[in-house]
């Protein structure tokens, strides 16, 4: 369900690279700078101490790149007479008898850059779709410098009737969602600042062919999404909150293809749609605790009243997602060990359901969107995990078979494995009591983990589950012989609504103190230890991050924070900015609720530092991030420096081996996402690799012979 749980990013801080169809996609296989257009640097001068180290990492870093593009490259789109995936230049297509892709979309044709072009930054290819019967294609291009994306409408042509195989027709701006109903007619939304409000039409067969709006929702905290099932029968508006949701249906096989209301919104009521033969299924948060359940509907009359249940999940299993394949409702589970199944539930007799265990080193599953001529009776399947690169799966769900796609030939059979590393999921106990899974890896041939080097990864924010792709900046950093935590704390989703819940508004501490739980307890059970822990986070996860080195500085030697949101009291404060009036429903209003107010500033990181020896910092911020405030950065790496001055001043540092760094790398030109530009990516990445050795005090790993 590609609506699933979209809603945890529509206005939440997340910091995920746009990586085109995949989000582990090497970017350098789809961007397109401009001719002759240099790459901006910073000049920060505390940035050159690493300069030497940095050059070593990139170095590693694009050879780990290069060793595991072939098996990252799951951007292909299976049409009935072409096929399509994303290339250097653009989008390319090929037919089933060709070896050779031919250039369908210049990037350069329809994103030229430049003051002409209206647009400037990198270019990079984010979404595709192909109409039905492949007439036309439309794909939305971003540019690094802002959130907003272009979509370009394309007619294609036979290659070998006619020398250009696709002429743009339109050309539409700040474009977020966007599906066919059918051959001719286009559904998508606009996003305006920071928020989708509207639905438009685009019918290609109109003498005018002018886009005319269908839908709008004008409550200020909603977000609106389109969305089509896996059959293609159905198209979906989504209309979210953090709290609520209402959904709107399209019967694409209509002529009028006019929305018609599935339930209109209540209170606390989240739900997804899927289509299933004359009927909906129904994804709703309806179950005890008000976790997410799966439910029927018929299509004549699908509001609340008729929603029949059809499986409800036990306490110790948690629904992640949902599809619809044939006659079967499959669902992605997080299962009481820890580890992911798939729950299959036949929908015409739900009692004969079955569940099947995902590989235990599977941390991250994706289900693929269906291409025109992909099987409808199979799900496909991307599982990864930090440690273990992706690898596509076949689901059969009607004979219970899950299938592994054979490697490529040619490809080196070590490159698709994860066997050098180990997968351990373990659990902390936090200061109320509440068990707090950690998932660990580490290599093989570690040997003694107190004395390797610890990276924490945290997250904790919006109901949204930490990242666990496979990326190979964590597969270096474990063949150097790190130990990598994912602490799941409260607040994020791995454990259902209720975990998200338990650290919303007032509650937020409780992630701060699973946080603080899991360093301590790792360390007391022999692994790693505080001089040589580091954590990283980005976004919403810098407020854990930043509370918890307000109260135990003493507990990691170094952070790396990307995008950091570390001014909640000033930001929640002000009604004015960017999604500040949304995100009342995920940190509280200080300005109607003096509770609120007062649990914010009690663990808000800009507004608690005090002088002590706080970790080493690196904070990377960039110029044109519209979700996260520069200034509410720039002023916390002011005040942490203060801090540390004003305490080793007063004890002249005899309580540090050393006085902490703390280091701004401010990027120019690139949004909340991060640049796109493939080495800037590389910088970035081999900066904060150096940054960690430097301040950890760890030896340069030496260059292989």
């Amino acid at each position: 369900m590609s609506a699933l749980f979209s809603r945890f990013g529509s206005f939440a801080r997340l910091r995920l690279r746009p990586f085109g169809l995949c989000r582990t996609t090497p970017p350098a296989a789809y961007l397109y700078t401009g001719p002759s257009k240099p790459i901006p640097r910073c000049s920060n001068p505390d940035l050159k101490k690493y300069k030497n180290l940095q050059k070593n990492f990139k170095r590693r870093l694009r050879a780990s790149y290069s060793k595991f593009a072939d098996l990252q490259d799951e951007s292909l789109i299976c049409g009935r007479d072409y096929v399509y995936s994303v290339g250097c230049e653009g989008i390319y297509r090929r037919d089933w008898r060709q070896k050779e892709a031919e250039l369908l979309l210049d990037l350069e044709q329809c994103c030229p850059g430049g003051e002409d072009g209206g647009e400037r930054g990198e270019w990079a290819v984010q979404r595709v779709r192909v109409s039905p019967s492949e007439r036309h294609l439309a794909a939305t291009m971003k540019s690094s410098h802002r959130e907003q994306a272009r979509c370009v409408v394309v007619k294609q042509a036979d290659a070998a009737t006619q020398k250009d195989l696709s002429k743009i027709l339109f050309t539409l701006h700040n474009v977020f969602s966007f599906e066919w109903a059918n051959d001719e007619v286009l559904f998508y939304t606009t996003q305006e600042g920071l928020r989708c409000s509207r639905v438009f039409r685009l019918d290609l067969n109109s003498p005018a062919a002018i886009p005319r709006p269908v839908f709008e929702d004008t409550q200020p905290d909603v977000f609106v999404e389109v969305a089509l099932s896996r059959d293609g029968r159905i198209l979906t508006i989504n209309s979210s909150s953090k709290t609520d949701s209402e959904v709107w249906l399209i019967n694409v096989t209509t002529p009028t293809l006019e929305p018609i209301l599935v339930q209109r919104r209540l209170p606390g009521l989240m739900y997804h749609v899927e289509h299933w033969r004359d009927g909906l299924v129904i994804l709703a948060n309806t179950g005890p605790g008000q976790e997410y359940q799966v439910l029927k509907a018929p299509l004549s009359g699908p509001s609340l009243g008729s929603w029949v249940p059809v499986y409800t999940p036990c306490p110790e299993v948690t629904l992640k997602d949902m599809e619809v394949v044939g006659e079967h409702c499959v669902l992605t589970t997080r299962e009481a060990s820890g580890g992911l199944a798939l729950t299959v539930v036949p929908l015409a007799s739900p009692l004969g359901g079955f569940s099947l265990p995902l590989p235990l080193w599977a941390c991250s599953c994706e289900s693929r969107i269906p291409g025109p001529a992909d099987p409808r009776h199979a799900l496909q399947l991307l599982l990864s995990s930090p440690a273990h690169p992706q690898e596509h799966f076949s689901f059969q769900p009607m004979d219970r078979l899950l299938l592994s796609r054979p490697e490529r030939e040619g490809t080196p059979p070590e490159r698709g494995r994860g066997g050098e590393h180990v997968t351990k999921r373990l659990e902390v106990q936090s200061q109320d009591g509440t068990r707090v899974p950690v998932t660990l890896f580490h290599s093989v041939a570690a040997g003694c983990l107190q004395r390797a080097p610890l990276l924490l990864h945290v997250y904790g924010a919006y109901g949204r589950d930490l990242n666990m792709h496979f990326s190979p900046e964590s597969r270096l950093l474990l063949d150097l012989g790190w130990v990598l935590a994912y602490c799941h704390i409260r607040g994020g989703g791995e454990l259902g609504l209720s975990w998200h819940r338990q650290a919303r508004m007032k509650g937020k501490r409780a992630g701060v103190e699973d946080l603080r739980a899991c360093l301590l307890q790792l360390h007391a059970r022999g692994i790693s230890s505080p001089s040589r822990s580091a954590i990283n986070a980005s976004s919403a996860g810098a407020v854990p991050v930043g509370a918890l080195c307000n109260t135990d500085p003493h507990l990691v030697r170094a952070v790396t924070l990307q995008a950091p949101f570390v001014d909640v009291l000033g930001t929640m404060m002000d009604g004015s900015r960017p999604l500040t009036v949304e995100e009342r429903e995920e940190w509280g209003d200080p300005t109607a609720d003096p509770q609120h107010r007062l649990a914010i500033a009690s663990y808000c990181p800009l507004h608690n530092i005090t002088p002590q020896c706080y970790p080493s910092m690196l904070l990377t911020a960039y110029s044109e991030d519209g979700r996260v405030s520069l200034d509410g950065v720039v002023q916390y790496a002011e005040r942490v420096q203060q801090a540390v001055h004003t305490h080793f001043t007063a004890l002249h540092g005899a309580e540090c081996e050393r006085a902490p760094r703390v280091v701004l790398n401010v990027q120019p030109g690139a949004d909340h996402f991060g640049p796109n530009h493939f080495d800037l990516v590389l910088e970035e990445s081999a900066l904060q690799m150096a940054f960690l050795y430097t301040e950890l005090g760890l030896d340069s790993p030496r260059r292989r012979s």
